[in-house]
């Protein structure tokens, strides 16, 4: 006990007292980590909060989590599996992927194109300001951790521009990313591109690592883009050439992506080096 009178004691004292507060600190900063929403297991509800229409056929959808601080929690690339009711009455599940990231805390937003007989498109069409949307996830192979390639080359079509663009927040995003993305966007009118202005921003913002290409298949008189289909000249003037260091990403309709992937053989691209949505 004498030990705690000297000097030396108090000061042992004082260093144990602080390294406890530290421990504290250090506990409470740690339990205030942001709580991760998704359930891969099980479906989950999330009120839609506002809906925003884009187009005639086109609407964002802001859906808010539980706590301010909430975070989604899907990884970059991958979706979530929504649930709804088909014009019928019927349950129908379709996977989307959103257009925000866990950098985007308290909401998510899924942009949406509605077609007229897509079953999951009435759901959405539907939907009004309140009402709950069921959603479980993440779901998706796709798997990315900063600089893992020297550069993304992308081919999109329609609604596939989602992950697309979701991908490209996340590395352009990052300081320390320094993948480059080079991104070919197909669509049959100028009216179809989703996410044009999102876009135009990024290309604007960062013009030495993000490059977009859009392709119309009816385009307006005045177009400085692509015309027609997506074609092996295409890809070789605007993506990335084939090597080991680059991954080519393709996600739009089905006959797209066959022919997306035929043309990508073609051209001299690993099937290690290809990966669709």
């Amino acid at each position: 006990m004498d030990f705690l009178g000297t000097p030396e004691g108090q000061l042992f004292i004082a260093v144990a007292v602080g390294l406890v507060g530290v421990g504290a600190a250090y506990f409470l900063l740690s339990s205030k980590k942001p709580k991760v929403c998704l359930d891969p297991d099980n479906f989950k509800d999330f009120k839609l909060v506002k809906k925003t229409q884009l187009s005639h056929n086109v609407a964002k959808f802001r859906f808010a989590l539980p706590m301010p601080t909430s975070v989604l929690g899907l990884p970059i690339g991958q979706h979530i599996s929504c649930k709804g009711k088909d014009s019928q009455g019927e349950d129908v599940i379709k996977p989307y992927t959103p257009t925000t990231l866990d950098s985007d805390v308290g909401y998510f937003e899924l942009v949406i194109k509605m077609y007229p007989q897509g079953r999951m498109s009435h759901h959405f069409r539907e939907m009004h300001e309140g009402e709950y949307l069921a959603i479980k996830g993440p779901k998706g192979r796709f798997k990315y951790q900063p600089n893992q390639v020297r550069a993304f080359g992308m081919i999109a079509g329609g609604s596939g521009i989602t992950p697309m663009f979701q991908v490209a927040r996340a590395v352009l995003e990052n300081p320390s990313d320094k993948t480059k993305i080079h991104l070919i966007y197909a669509n049959v009118t100028l009216d179809d591109i989703l996410l044009k202005d999102e876009l135009d921003n990024l290309a604007r913002t960062y013009p030495d690592t993000f490059r977009i290409y859009y392709v119309l298949n009816q385009p307006p008189e005045t177009w400085e883009g692509g015309v027609g289909f997506v074609s092996k000249e295409m890809i070789q003037a605007h993506l990335p050439p084939p090597a080991s260091d680059i991954q080519m990403l393709r996600c739009g309709p089905p006959p797209m992506n066959k022919a997306m992937a035929a043309h990508l053989d073609a051209l001299g691209y690993s099937s290690e080096t290809q990966f669709q949505f």
